[in-house]
């Protein structure tokens, strides 16, 4: 299987070269010629996580042999990285709905399932490749990938990951995780901004042929590990297969139904795995897109306009204070039967006008694979305390949205169809929210940890032991920068001059 570019670049590359460059030279994304179809009954037979990640990737990964898809998995998914041996179990609310928890990885969070994989997979693509030069990773984070990645690479030998998250723009909790940090290749920046300033300034770095090619002629050579990289996003379709397959063993629906999926999100790349999962053959009926107050997505999946020239607001579910989704470009080029000049053209508008508007047909489709909402804070935090209070289960912030979006989507449609919810964190990950949420504000100023315990032991919900150690960690990394100062520090830690 071959992979090309939204934006129209004649370049076809294999699955193990896609994931090395990570974004195409035209600015576009890659994608793959064609999505695979699966048997669905053949994956119903299956048990383990694991089993189900190698019937999905080596559909895609086609130079991978079996025997290294086998080797990253095991690897990547066992108990020394997840506490449930389900990878992502689901927690039953009701016959109707459920939760697919994404966080029993090292981090407590979604990001680990693709990022503790990713990294196998770049090392065996260096091989592959024959590629001497180091590769550098990217990142560009709202709060959770930063961790996942910085954990995914840490002393991976041919690479250093260089992590940039908004300063004042992350949950303290995920702060720390950031900036304590160990591993001889791991650096992490806190940039004065917003998420959209940090991600635009990470892709014109990708995008600048001066800088990439003096980095070349170092012995050094970029890659992302944001999910604009195929090998970040193919691994989140199995959650979507394996979710349904739990449905199943546990009697909530039987092989002949259609599901839906609610998933929280800001950047699209944890719901465009929901509609590749539904190309491949899952049986989804409606993929329930759930934004926060930076509602871009519902209004564009609402009106077919995407503007981002709107008020940018920081919100206790900081992962997805996006404004610029990126993976979104994606779905636009396969729904509009791979049109590239198209996409362009809508990039462009959105890069030099601040917003695109589709045409009819495109916003039709759309219309028919999803349905979208949004939810403010204040109705976040009644739905975490509505939830522990009736169903004794703790929302993370994040999840919460998903949640609210959901019953707001029964509420107008009377769609009872089986449904998961993706929970994207756990969480004791947003403290001061939770206990906000459950108890109302602190009668005094006390630390997101003090908060943790309190938590604990009100609710009786554990605190993850990654989570736990986190107050007696080291702050390794201290650097507070402007955006504009970004590639002094990659060419700082490269060791090249400016």
């Amino acid at each position: 299987m071959f992979y090309k570019s939204t934006r129209g670049s004649d370049k076809k590359l294999l699955a193990s070269e896609t994931i090395l460059e990570g974004l195409s030279e035209d600015g576009g994304l890659f994608v793959p010629e064609q999505i695979p179809t699966i048997n669905i009954k053949e994956v119903s037979k299956l048990e383990r996580y694991q089993d189900v990640a190698f019937l999905i990737l080596k559909n895609f990964l086609t130079d991978y042999t079996d025997d290294e898809i086998s080797y990253c998995i095991e690897r990547a998914y066992n108990f020394d990285k997840f506490d449930s041996k389900f990878v992502a179990p689901i927690f039953i609310l009701n016959k109707n709905c459920s939760i697919t928890e994404l966080w029993h990885g090292p981090t407590q969070a979604f990001k680990d399932i693709a990022l503790q994989i990713m990294p196998l997979l770049l090392s065996i693509a260096k091989d592959k490749n024959n590629v001497k030069n180091e590769i550098v990773i990217l990142v560009a984070t709202s709060g959770d990938t930063g961790k996942a990645a910085l954990e995914g690479y840490r002393d991976v030998k041919g690479t250093k990951i260089i992590v940039f998250f908004p300063h004042n723009g992350v949950s303290e909790i995920q702060r720390l995780q950031m900036v304590t940090q160990e591993g001889t290749n791991t650096f992490s920046f806190a940039v004065k901004g917003n998420f959209d300033d940090v991600q635009n300034s990470v892709k014109s770095i990708f995008n600048d042929i001066i800088l990439n090619k003096k980095l070349l002629q170092n012995g050094f050579e970029l890659s992302s590990a944001n999910s604009i990289n195929w090998g970040r996003l193919v691994p989140q379709i199995v959650y979507y297969f394996y979710s349904y397959i739990q449905g199943l063993k546990n009697n909530l629906f039987d092989i002949n139904s259609e599901i839906n999926f609610v998933v929280p999100t800001g950047n699209f790349g944890n719901i465009l795995a929901g509609y590749y999962a539904k190309k491949m053959g899952l049986p989804v009926k409606k993929l329930i897109c759930a934004s926060n107050s930076n509602n871009v997505l519902t209004d564009f999946i609402n009106t077919g306009i995407y503007n981002r020239k709107r008020k940018f607001y920081k919100t206790i579910s900081p992962s997805m204070d996006i404004l610029i989704s990126s993976n979104l470009e994606r779905l636009l080029y396969d729904l509009s039967d791979s049109d590239a000049g198209y996409i362009s053209k809508l990039m462009n508008q959105l890069k030099e006008k601040g917003e695109y508007k589709i045409n009819n047909d495109l916003h039709s489709k759309i219309k028919d694979l999803f349905w979208a909402d949004w939810a403010d804070d204040v109705e976040t935090k009644e739905q975490i305390y509505k939830d522990f209070k009736e169903n004794n289960y703790l929302l993370d912030t994040h999840t919460a949205v998903g949640r609210t979006v959901y019953l707001k989507y029964i509420s107008q449609t009377k769609d009872f169809t089986p449904t998961f919810i993706l929970s994207t964190a756990n969480p004791y990950k947003f403290s001061i929210s939770i206990y906000e949420a459950l108890f109302g504000k602190p009668e005094y100023d006390k630390s997101e940890f003090d908060l943790m315990f309190e938590i604990e032991e009100k609710t009786k919900v554990l605190i993850p032991a990654p989570l736990r150690s986190l107050k007696e960690k080291d702050i390794i990394h201290k650097s507070i920068i402007n955006k504009e100062h970004m590639v002094d520090e990659i060419l700082k830690i490269l060791g090249i001059k400016s």
